[in-house]
């Protein structure tokens, strides 16, 4: 599993240290992990301890650039390093954090992903689209294409996502009409959403940004503070497995309904 570490992340290291003109159109552990050969940490491990050799020479150092002709072997062994996009859909539960680590001890969108994964899946190495709060549920996305993560995170590709919040006010019309219209945050206005009422205090909010806190803070603007939070679709993909597990998109879903041309 990738799991996001403190400070600059390692593939931006990477790409600083590359030198203009380089043939390599990717570095050795990162081939491994998303080929799904090994997942990132042991495949770092395995470059570590000598085991894998790039067009018969054996390598140590895990950003050893690697291309399409590139013959890599592990433990003697060809192993190929073309990859298609993947794209995993996680009904996240309430407590999980979307960090790579978890200083209180209840777990991490990795550790449950990895606890329903089958062992072929258990080889990639996986990103989490975006983030989720610890007491959010709903739709999480992983993925062994850094593309998609650039893809679905952009914000110029305006990837709608649909929440659900239970709030602690009835809602009116106006707070309603004012969240559609986008509302002044600290960090600058938000664009226009689409917003309705789902009773009398639950409200439907889908937004084409991904700002920290956004919806939270989008409905604390208006006066209403949010009692739980459920994301209930990405694009037109929606949260369909039971709380906890995962499915496999295909890639007509992909293309379809993320609006990603996957590799394939």
């Amino acid at each position: 599993m990738t799991r996001r570490a403190k400070g600059p992340p390692k593939w931006l290291e990477a790409a600083k240290k590359r030198t203009p003109g380089s043939a390599g159109d990717s570095w050795l552990s990162r081939s491994l992990s998303r080929a799904g050969v090994l997942p990132l940490q042991r495949a770092e491990d395995a470059i570590r301890e000598g085991r894998v050799a790039v067009d018969g020479r054996v390598v140590t150092e895990a950003f050893t650039p690697v291309n399409a002709s590139s013959r890599v072997s592990l433990d003697g062994q060809l192993v190929s390093l073309a990859f298609t996009s993947r794209v995993l859909a996680f009904h996240k539960p309430a407590g999980l954090v979307t960090h790579g680590s978890d200083p209180e001890g209840i777990g991490t969108v990795f550790d449950g992903l990895a606890r329903v994964l089958p062992e072929g899946l258990q080889r990639f190495g996986w990103h989490a689209v975006g983030r989720l709060d610890r007491d959010t549920t709903g739709l999480l996305l992983f993925t062994n294409d850094e593309r998609f993560v650039a893809h679905a995170t952009s914000p110029t590709t305006h990837l709608p996502k649909r929440y659900v919040a239970k709030v602690g006010a009835d809602v009116t019309e106006w707070m309603l009409k004012t969240l559609r219209a986008g509302v002044d945050l600290e960090d600058g206005r938000t664009r226009e959403a689409s917003a309705q009422a789902r009773g009398e205090r639950e409200v439907e909010l889908t937004l084409t940004e991904g700002r920290y806190h956004q919806v939270k803070r989008m409905l604390q603007a208006v006066g209403l503070a949010t009692l739980s939070l459920h994301r209930e679709a990405i694009g037109e993909v929606t949260c369909e497995v039971a709380l906890g597990e995962y499915r496999e998109l295909s890639a007509e879903e992909i293309a379809g309904q993320l609006y990603f041309t996957p590799r394939s």
